[in-house]
């Protein structure tokens, strides 16, 4: 695979990059490239996942040599799962489970686990010189990737360790790529800002988008920097019907589609579109829409910008969309949730984080 092209499979369907030009010198020098995405076990595996799992599939299709961490300590520090170090492990490797039975082959990443990194003295001298280098104002304003708010440091020091950990597991790695959602942005911008500073490299960092609720406006997975993002969080905890979870059975999957925001016409903020343009058709070459003779017969739609004229242009009836969605995505989601059916050590761990959850 040439430069060009292993640009084009990294960049794809992403919000961000910072910065096309770096990207594009490190490919073309012919270098070896570190990347790492962290995530934090704290709670169901949901489609929104999905997204940053294909990206990581593309990563390390251009041979980029990916790192997965498991963020144990910073979920931890989060109060995820209820502060229980102990389930939020489990919840990690239920994560790692998941994500290789949707084809990330762990051959070819490299799983870290928090409790490695903590239990080596140089990380923690990398985050206390992270703190020394950065004001408690800016460190107050990172807390947003952990969908914090700046005020909530007041009551629970430790939230002000969690940025500069971020940006420690980016340098301790030695990383030339750093793959998060938008959300993750200010700390990938933290780690640039001080890399010379620390005499670390400057990290490339891609951006995927975050999916927007199944009832729309809500995004399905991540924070934002709206006042109101924590009472958002929670009423999506008691709203279900929000998010597709890898586990729900799929006449579950099939309601929950049905019932999504999806206006005929409208693009904008659409979910149902939105889970085609990052989860479907990454994965499939197109996406068969049955219709009855009278409505013109079955549709088949070869990529995703054709989907999407279509649909602007009321071509497309949502229902006939959303039908086709909720087939393919039950596709997609069904060897996942069959691995999870057959392991009863899964089973146990899927009950208790939906117990801590829903307490």
């Amino acid at each position: 695979m040439n430069p060009d092209e292993r640009l084009s499979l990294i960049t794809r369907n992403l919000e961000e990059i910072v910065t096309t030009e770096e990207l594009k010198q490190k490919l073309e020098s012919g270098q070896v490239l570190k990347g790492y995405i962290g995530f934090e076990p704290s709670g169901l595996f949901h489609i929104g996942w999905l997204i940053w799992a294909q990206k990581v599939k593309d990563l390390t299709e251009a041979d980029v040599k990916m790192n997965l961490l498991e963020a144990t300590w910073h979920a931890w520090i989060n109060d995820k799962l209820g502060g229980d170090l102990q389930l939020i492990k489990e919840a990690g490797k239920y994560a790692v489970d998941v994500l290789e039975t949707f084809g990330i082959d762990r051959s070819k990443i490299n799983v870290v686990d928090a409790e490695d990194l903590v239990g080596d003295k140089d990380y923690w001298k990398l985050v206390i010189k992270i703190s020394k280098n950065t004001s408690l104002a800016r460190m107050k304003r990172a807390m947003t990737i952990m969908g914090r708010n700046a005020e909530e440091a007041e009551i629970d020091t430790s939230k002000l360790i969690y940025p500069a950990m971020q940006v420690a597991d980016i340098y301790y790695m030695d990383l030339d790529i750093a793959l998060g959602g938008t959300d993750q942005r200010k700390a990938h911008m933290l780690a640039r800002d001080l890399s010379e500073k620390m005499g670390a490299k400057k990290v490339i960092s891609l951006h995927t988008p975050l999916l927007v609720g199944l009832q729309g406006g809500e995004r399905m997975n991540a924070p934002t920097d709206d006042e109101d993002f924590m009472s958002n969080i929670k009423m999506s905890k008691s709203k279900p019907e929000n998010a597709v979870f890898i586990n729900d059975p799929a006449d579950s999957v099939e309601s929950k589609i049905m019932a999504a925001y999806c206006p005929r016409g409208v693009v904008e903020n659409n979910p149902i579109l939105q889970i085609n343009k990052f989860i479907i058709f990454p994965k499939f070459n197109s996406l068969k829409i049955e219709r009855d003779q009278k409505y013109g017969g079955d549709l088949e739609v070869k990529t995703y910008n054709e989907l999407e004229s279509l649909f602007a242009e009321g071509k497309l009836h949502p229902m006939d969309l959303k039908k086709a969605t909720a087939r393919k995505l039950n596709e997609i989601i069904e060897p996942m949730r069959q691995r999870l059916n057959s392991k009863p050590e899964m089973q146990e761990i899927v009950a208790k984080i939906s117990k801590n959850i829903t307490r």
